[in-house]
């Protein structure tokens, strides 16, 4: 899987590049998470291929929805929620044994603690755990760093949008284990 993984990597590089830098900090953010609670080297595996494809399905988004430098409408919004469905799509059509369980992980990284997620509503221990190891890095990444839509928020401003989602979008005990990690993560944003 390794090399079609470059492939798809280099793929999304080519569409947007933006999402292939924040794919990679995802995926190096969520591996500090998922070391720090001893998972096995197949559970890291299976998290690092999910966050690394965790926004692959962007590829199927069109470009004025995908590069959109503002708030989306709710067509636009319904179009940009097919993304996780189209990363499963894409991750099962590799083949690989692993397919099946990461394709799970890229449908599921946003669905909600409390069912609120999509595409299919999942709540609590129901959304796989590198789904939830993958939304917690991805939404800390993603607040993190400057998007045409909004500036970078400094750390602590991060930390408290993600205690105040606690037990709504996020698990509540990841994120206490998240806290841990990030505090000595290279990924940590600044004061700034």
């Amino acid at each position: 899987m390794d090399n079609i993984a470059r492939s798809l990597a280099v793929a999304l590089g080519e569409r947007d590049s933006n999402t292939l830098l924040h794919s990679d900090r995802v995926v190096r953010l969520a591996i500090e998470i998922g070391s720090h609670l001893n998972l096995s080297e197949r559970e890291l595996e299976v998290l690092a291929m999910g966050a690394q494809f965790h926004d692959i399905g962007k590829i199927g988004i069109p470009d004025n929805v995908l590069s959109k430098p503002a708030a989306f409408e709710a067509s636009e919004w319904a179009i940009m929620k097919q993304h996780p469905l189209i990363g499963e799509r894409i991750v099962r059509a590799i083949g690989d044994k692993y397919s099946p369980e990461i394709a799970q992980v890229v449908r599921h990284h946003h669905e909600n603690f409390n069912g609120s997620g999509y595409p299919d509503g999942l709540a609590g221990e129901d959304i796989p755990l590198c789904s939830r190891i993958i939304a917690l890095a991805d939404n800390y990444d993603a607040m993190a760093v400057s998007r045409p839509y909004h500036k970078a928020r400094t750390h602590q401003e991060v930390m408290n949008i993600l205690h105040d989602d606690a037990g709504i979008k996020h698990d509540p005990e990841l994120l206490q284990a998240f806290c841990v990690v990030i505090e000595n993560s290279e990924m940590r944003t600044g004061e700034a």
